[in-house]
Order: C-alpha cells, then structure tokens, then sequence
C-alpha cells in the first residue's frame, strides 16, 4: 500500500476519485430498501391479525435477521458478489411479496413469505448497507440511517392503497413483488463495493480524523475489535439487548394501531418510522449518539403509554379507536419517533465502540438480535388480542428499562476509571 495514509490512531487510508455515480449507487439502494419494506410492516399492518399470521411474520422476522450476516460475512471477504447477492435479493423478496397475497394459512405462504421472503430482505438489508457505508466512510452513519428510513418509510404506498381499498390487499401485494424484482434487479447490476480502505480524495482523513468537534460527541472506539473480540466485552450483548426491547416494541405497534382501524395513524406511525432514523442521526452527530438513543427510547415508551390511554378510555362496545382520537395519534406520533430511530443509532454504536473495519459483521452480529425481538412482537401481539392495555403496559417498560440502562454504555478498551 504505497499511497496509504496513516491517521494519528494508526488507521491506514488510500484515499481515490470520488466515482461519478456514487449518488446514483445510494438512491438504487435507498430503493431497494423501500422495495422491501412491505414484507415487514405492510404485512404486519395487514395480515398479522390472528396467531398464524403472526407466527409468519416471527418467522420472516428470524430469517431477515439471520440472513444479513453470513452474507455480509461472504460480500466482505470476496467469496459472494454484490450483483449475485442482490439479484438472489430480487428473486427472493419478488417471491416473498407474491407469497404475501396467499392466505396466512398456506404451506406457501410459510415457505415463500416467511423463509424466502425473509432471507431475500436480509441480503437486500444487510447488503445495501455495508455498500453504502463503504462509499461514504468520511460519514456512515448519517448515508445508512437514510436508506434504513427507507426500509420504514417504504410499505405507506401500500398501506394507503389497502386503506382506500381493503379487497385489493392481495393485488397490493403482487404490484409490490413485480416493483421490488424490477428495483432490486437494477440496484444489483450498478451496486459495487470501493477498493479495500478507500476514502474520498476530497476529504483529508487525518483532519478529519482529528475533528475535535466531532470526536467530541462521537467519540472513536479505543481500537479496531474483530467479531470474536467483540462477543467478551459487555457492551456487544448490552446492544443486542436494547434491539430485542425496541425491536419487539416497534412492530408490535403496527399490530396494535393496524387494529384500531386508524388508516391515517397507521401511516403516519410507519412514515415516522422511517423518516426519524435520518433526524436521529443527525442530532446524535450534535449532541451525541448515547443522549439522542436514550430520547429515542423515551419517545417510544411514551406512545405506549398514549395508546394505552387511548384504548382505556374508549367505551364499551364502540369497537376500534376513532380514528380522529387525539391520543392515539399523539401515541401514533410517539411511537413512529421512537420505532425506527434506535436502528441506525445502534449502528453507529457499533462503530463508535468496536472501530470501523469489522463494524458491518459486528452489528450484523447484533442485528441478528432481532430474531428474538420478532417473537417478542408476536407474543406481545397475541396478548393484545384479549387484553391490549396491559399488553402496552409490558411493551412501555421493555422500551423504558433499555433507556435507563444507556448512560452506563462504555467504550470497550477504556480504563474504568475515565469518566462516562
């Protein structure tokens, strides 16, 4: 490595032209992240109203989970493409969206939405993001919570149609299978990975890695950790416990506002899903990514306990919530806020932690918590069927006990006696 420069922590750099179609490869991810975003909270929304549905979704929840580190494993070292990764991506989640419009008790919806479509997502998901991480090193964090919006943000299309249109939920679903084969096949012909330690010619690395003011509220990680490194310290589980909480609570409340027969509050929650991952990050960039998580987790605790309110003091036999119930839209506001932000906040964890040359194996290491989260959502869910107030009760405290826990979150590596 003849041209590489050195930063002042050791980290090496070989800095290159920033490539002409570097915006283009972020908005073909941005797309295939929309384009999949229907098998998990269009179907959440939709048809994960009784037990089987909602043993589908646990199920697709594991595999999306799942599938996103042994492929960023085999995409890292050069043993899988990122054009063969995606376009298997395409075919799966074309196959998972067109399963979705079967009946949820069908061996093919089991085994075309659950396992297929949940291992197509996982490769989009996990895929999309080490790509865009890797194009835009000087800022990560900020590019991957953009196109992580999108995999919220990107089932409300959907949902409006099924709102305006309850019949034509299957025929929702098929449109959505034929949109994801078409964009996910285009991002995996454009979508490359950089060079091996590329970073842009037009940014200094050692000044930036000298930014006083962004290492003072994102601090770096004390060193580089490698996966295995990374396991015996007690920051990595600490995380992976914070997705399970938030992650159970986040799509339980697709569940529970999809009940109520709120379209509008339906939407709004899943579109604040989404859009909040990009204003979290920027915040955290201003007054660090430990506060605003905490906030985050807040805001999420807080809509539980709206719509609790909300569902307790509807009257008796007056069926779902009023659609124009005040608090169930505050509860719906809340709660899209805090469901979506705490994704790419623990991403950027991962890197402020354990360094950037592992970080994509490592969160997928922790990514992959989220299989449980998806049982937790479909247990909190099926309580909700006979007794929902209680049942946001639990989901209020799993969200509320991660955020008091926060605070106590160290960089691994650091003496004990170095203040938090």
């Amino acid at each position: 490595m003849e041209n590489a420069v050195r930063d002042w922590r050791g980290r090496s750099y070989l800095p290159g032209p920033v490539p002409a179609d570097r915006t283009r490869m972020f908005w073909l991810a941005w797309g295939a992240m929309a384009a999949i975003s229907p098998l998990q909270y269009g179907y959440a929304a939709l048809l994960a109203k009784e037990a089987t549905g909602l043993t589908l979704l646990a199920v697709w929840i594991a595999c999306q989970a799942a599938g996103a580190l042994p492929a960023l494993h085999l995409v890292r070292r050069g043993r899988l493409g990122v054009r063969t990764s995606l376009a298997a991506g395409a075919a799966l989640s074309f196959a998972g969206l067109a399963a979705a419009a079967l009946p949820p008790s069908t061996p093919g919806a089991f085994v075309g939405y659950a396992l297929l479509g949940g291992l197509g997502a996982g490769l989009v998901y996990g895929v999309c993001g080490e790509v865009v991480s890797s194009w835009y090193p000087e800022r990560p964090a900020a590019r991957v919570g953009l196109i992580t919006g999108a995999f919220g943000y990107g089932a409300v299309p959907l949902l409006v149609w099924a709102g305006i249109a309850p019949a034509a939920t299957s025929t929702a679903f098929l449109v959505a299978s034929v949109v994801a084969l078409a964009v996910i096949g285009t991002a995996a012909r454009h979508l490359r990975l950089p060079p091996a330690l590329w970073w842009p010619a037009d940014v200094d690395p050692r000044s930036h890695a000298l930014d006083a003011a962004r290492l003072r509220t994102t601090p770096e990680a004390a060193r580089q950790f490698g996966p295995a490194q990374a396991l015996r310290t007690r920051t990595l589980p600490a995380l992976a416990l914070i997705l399970t909480c938030a992650g159970a609570v986040s799509v339980f409340d697709v569940i529970v506002i999809a009940g109520t027969g709120s379209w509008g509050a339906l939407a709004v929650l899943v579109a604040l899903n989404g859009a909040s991952r990009s204003v979290a990050m920027r915040c955290s960039e201003l007054y660090g990514r430990r506060r605003v998580l905490a906030a985050v987790l807040t805001a999420l605790a807080t809509g539980q306990v709206l719509l609790a309110t909300a569902l307790a003091t509807t009257p008796p036999g007056a069926g779902p919530v009023p659609a124009g119930g005040p608090l169930l839209w505050f509860g719906a506001v809340a709660a899209g806020l805090g469901g979506g932000a705490f994704y790419p906040l623990l991403a950027s964890l991962v890197r402020e932690f354990f360094g950037v040359e592992r970080a994509g194996e490592i969160h997928a290491v922790v990514y992959s918590a989220k299989a449980l989260a998806g049982a937790g959502a479909a247990a909190l869910a099926l309580l909700a069927l006979s007794t929902p107030v209680p049942a946001l009760a639990v989901a209020a405290a799993l969200a509320a006990l991660p955020a008091l826990a926060i605070p106590r979150l160290r960089i691994p590596g650091l003496p004990a006696t170095i203040p938090l």
